[in-house]
């Protein structure tokens, strides 16, 4: 199963599968251990039972991200192969599960341009308002507070609006994939790398 990076399309779908693996694996190992210990002592008092048990606290953990997972909305192929015919030199990044205390946005693809991010999402229950709401606040807190934030349900009013980003790309000359593979390591998040790091 290969890896599949942040922000790119297949990404939700390969850490369900990862997830998963990985949580029936931790429980295994915790019963197998277990079960060793009470076959050879006749007992659940033994430090296999306390290793057991400690061990519990990551498969939890596991457990509760792979539900996480389980619950997202990633990107659908149909969606990814229109939004790609549009993409040209755009930077797109897809899947961003996005967390807040009160509610989960799931974003299907989302770009930065210009003081421009928009998004897309797929789940029609999405509350775009809160949603756009969260995306500002959120890059704000890193500097971008002049940024004009717009989630898309429709397809194709998002895939029109990429294709006037596009013509202001090509217009100023702007690369976001340089931009993006210029950013340092502890300096200020661009805005493209904050929708990342709020998302799962």
């Amino acid at each position: 199963m290969k890896k599949v990076a942040k922000g790119s399309f297949g990404y939700i779908e390969y850490n369900r599968k990862f997830a998963v693996v990985r949580t029936i694996a931790a429980l295994a190992i915790c019963l197998i251990i277990f079960f060793t210990g009470l076959i050879m002592h006749k007992s659940n008092k033994n430090i296999f039972s306390i290793i057991a048990a400690v061990g519990c606290l990551p498969t939890g953990l596991s457990a509760v991200n792979m539900i996480m997972y389980m619950k997202a909305h990633p990107c659908s192929k149909e969606a990814y192969d229109k939004i790609e015919s549009h993409r040209k030199g755009l930077l797109i990044r897809y899947d961003l599960e996005m967390t807040s205390y009160e509610e989960n946005y799931s974003i299907a693809a989302a770009t930065v341009l210009d003081k421009n991010v928009i998004c897309f999402t797929e789940n029609k229950e999405l509350d775009i308002t809160n949603c756009e709401k969260h995306i500002r606040n959120q890059i704000a807190q890193s500097g971008y507070s002049d940024y004009t934030v717009k989630v898309f349900k429709d397809i194709n009013a998002f895939c029109t609006r990429l294709d006037q980003l596009e013509q202001i790309r090509a217009v100023k000359n702007i690369d976001p994939v340089v931009i993006e593979e210029a950013w340092v390591p502890g300096t200020v998040e661009t805005c493209a790398l904050v929708l990342l790091s709020i998302s799962l």
